[in-house]
């Protein structure tokens, strides 16, 4: 009798726990795959689909119905990733962007961007920020017991600079008319 009163609970925590232990072992593993893809992808020899099909082939391994969002974006230096562009003059109010500023258009699109990424993996000598997002079916169905989705999203992310294999491009410097 107190057996059948343990074995419930102590079997629940055991599927958490393989459910958690899973997770952490594909999140290495996601982890491993984007450092690898960052790598090959600085070396200046492959090209986004080349490194996207790395990446998809290396984690269908682990779940051919994951699903595997990759994100990729370049900039002209590490302290801009994820900021705006860097303004070059700059007029009252002091610290914003607004008509009669001038500056660094990094991604060549006329106007003033509050992310100054570029989409994909850049040129020589440009930081890339490279992204993955897998999301997996849970391994044990105990977190719906609890309210759980029945998925999971584990995200890995690295930030390199490509091979200065040629002249990086400068960022052209634009001013906007008052």
């Amino acid at each position: 009798l107190e057996f059948a009163l343990v074995i419930l609970p102590f079997m629940m925590i055991l599927m958490g726990v393989f459910d958690f232990a899973y997770r952490g072992y594909v999140s290495s593993i996601v982890e491993g795959t984007v450092n690898r893809a960052a790598r090959l992808a600085t070396v200046g020899n492959k090209t986004a689909t080349q490194i996207d099909d790395f990446v998809t082939n290396e984690l269908r391994h682990f779940s051919p119905s994951a699903t595997i969002t990759i994100t990729k974006k370049n900039y002209y230096q590490f302290s801009g990733v994820g900021k705006a562009e860097k303004l070059t003059s700059d007029s009252a109010p002091i610290g914003s962007w607004n008509t009669g500023d001038c500056y660094e258009d990094l991604n060549n699109n006329g106007k003033w961007d509050v992310v100054a990424g570029r989409d994909g993996l850049g040129g020589s000598d440009d930081v890339v920020y490279y992204q993955v997002d897998y999301t997996f079916p849970r391994v044990m169905p105990t977190g719906g017991l609890f309210g759980w989705s029945a998925t999971q999203t584990v995200s890995a992310r690295t930030i390199m600079r490509n091979q200065p294999y040629g002249i990086q491009a400068v960022p052209t410097v634009k001013c906007t008319s008052s």
